[in-house]
């Protein structure tokens, strides 16, 4: 199809929607074959990788001798695995070089792939070297994937690292250009801090690709939901260019769940979103291990973990939503007590190095005016007890060099971390960054305006905010400094939207709080702290 004819049909689909005829156009309305359902989300601008590899291929979780690959066989990406034309179990060759082209070979294996877990394959490649780049492919039903690289994580003494953050990536809402630059950025890893997909039946409004499908809760749903966000090209090609670290906030699921409330039917629908979600990432299992990467039992996700980049770096991944209890509950949980004691333990055996959590949710308090109340109770507000229990044992446990990875706000914050926000003398213990989303809306300019210096006013802690883009992170790590780049788009109604550089932040080591760069300090914000 070429891209007039691309854009009068895109254009055709917009005016039966406003004609009330969306239930027979958009990919996923009720009563479409998965033919039809790919030939509208390729009206939306999706494409996909050629059959069977479709939804393209990804890794994760370097570690110095090991990574992760993944991919799954899907001729029809809206089709049930039943519905595929595949054998019950197929078999998926793959194959890592030290070259691009593949012919270094130095590991290569066979897994099955199974209905079971819809023809995913998480393999568990090991005896690779340290710190080294790896390519990497599968072969099945005698057609190859495209070509991924990734790389493991170093050993021993490391002069710098680079990584990115993103998050908040709701499809209706925008085109993944911010994606699209990550693909671009030279990166040792990636990590992805929650609403990979989003839950929500029709968006309607200003939505540039809504899919018009019904809220989802089997696991057929989220299947099909990850399928549709898969078709974005720049999302393929971010996974396809570096490894990935993975969390989840709520929209994996539902909005604002707690991961131990509900009745049976929640259960189900819980159990479905996380199976539908392991599928589709490369995501190191707790039961996978190092072994042959079979992939025939069903998943038991395990997020959080501890890895690190030799000695400069020790990522601390969380899991802030399968452990959580209600909000504003005296002896409530958002770790759970087995997380708990295993983040305390984590921060009693740390390294000397910088410290990073993987958050998905804001840390910090935030009240929406001084005296006033805390803006969200789904963040860590909604956890005092516990939240302040956590960074009091950082505090008294001598941890230093502490930066926080915090999504889901759909805006960039820079806030100091204390024990006590409530009391003008508790000291700064860290740093965190709250990262802009990739496309889900933030609030509207005029809201930024009017209340960015009344979070500034009410939150003596916070340092910045801007809230009137989208983007992502980079980060540039040394022993010495750790620098945050904001990275934005343009437009994320324009899938290449060219991408800059709005601010710059650095920590020093050995010194709490963060500094904006002097070059960009004048750039926009709703609110900076004098």
């Amino acid at each position: 199809m070429n891209a007039t004819n691309g854009l009068n049909r895109r254009d055709l689909l917009k005016a039966a929607g406003a004609a009330g005829a969306l239930g027979t156009v958009w990919p996923l309305s009720a009563g479409l074959s998965p033919a039809q359902a790919r030939e509208a989300a390729g009206a939306l601008g999706s494409t996909y990788d050629a059959a069977p590899f479709t939804l393209g291929v990804a890794s994760g979780d370097p570690r110095p001798t090991s990574v992760v690959l993944w991919t799954r066989l899907a001729p029809e990406p809206f089709a049930e695995p039943g519905e595929q034309a595949l054998p019950e179990v197929a078999e998926v060759r793959w194959v890592v070089a030290e070259d691009r082209a593949l012919r270094r070979v130095v590991a290569r294996g066979t897994v099955p792939a199974s209905a079971t877990l819809a023809h995913s394959v998480h393999v568990p490649v090991t005896g690779l070297r340290p710190g080294r780049t790896y390519w990497y492919a599968f072969s099945a039903l005698g057609r190859t994937s495209r070509t991924g690289r990734t790389r493991t994580a170093p050993a021993g003494r490391v002069p710098s690292v680079r990584f990115a953050t993103a998050n908040c990536q709701n499809y209706p809402q925008g085109y993944y250009a911010a994606l699209r630059g990550i693909a671009r950025e030279r990166l040792d890893f990636v990590i992805h801090l929650g609403d990979y997909i989003y839950e929500y039946g029709p968006e309607g409004g200003d939505s540039v690709r809504d899919n018009n499908g019904p809220m989802i809760y089997t696991l057929a749903d989220y299947r099909k939901r990850h399928a549709l966000y898969k078709g974005d090209p720049s999302l393929r090609a971010a996974h396809a260019a570096h490894p990935w670290f993975l969390t989840w906030d709520d929209h994996e699921v539902a909005n604002d769940y707690s991961g131990t409330g509900g009745g049976a039917p929640f259960l189900q629908r819980r159990a479905a979103a996380y199976q539908a979600w392991y599928e589709h990432l490369p995501h190191r299992d707790a039961g996978d291990g190092e072994g042959d990467g079979a992939s025939a039992a069903l998943p038991d996700p395990e997020i959080h973990r501890v890895r690190r980049w030799g000695d400069l770096l020790e990522l601390a991944v969380l899991d802030l939503r399968q452990y959580r209890s209600a909000q504003n509950l005296p002896d409530g949980t958002i770790l759970g007590a087995g997380q708990k004691a295993w983040l305390k333990r984590t921060v009693d055996r740390a390294p000397d190095s910088w410290h990073i959590w993987a958050n998905s949710i804001m840390l910090s308090q935030l009240r929406g005016s001084p005296g006033g109340r805390f803006m969200f109770t789904d963040q860590w507000d909604g956890f005092l007890a516990e939240r302040k229990e956590v960074l009091e044992h950082v505090r008294t446990s001598g941890l230093e060099d502490l930066v926080v990875l915090t999504g889901d706000w759909h805006s960039a914050f820079v806030d100091d971390i204390r024990p006590d926000y409530d009391n003008p003398e508790s000291p700064v213990i860290g740093t965190e960054f709250t990262a802009h989303s990739v496309t889900s809306s933030a609030y509207d300019a005029q809201w930024n305006a009017a209340n960015g210096p009344l979070m500034g006013r009410a939150n003596p802690h916070l340092q910045y905010f801007e809230g009137n883009r989208y983007g992502y992170d980079v980060y540039e790590v040394t022993p010495e400094r750790f620098s945050t780049h904001m990275r934005v788009i343009e437009d994320r109604r324009d899938p290449d939207s060219p991408v800059s550089t709005l601010t710059t932040f650095h920590v020093d080591r050995g010194t709490v709080g963060a500094y904006e760069d002097p070059a960009t300090r004048n750039s926009p914000a709703q609110y900076r702290r004098d």
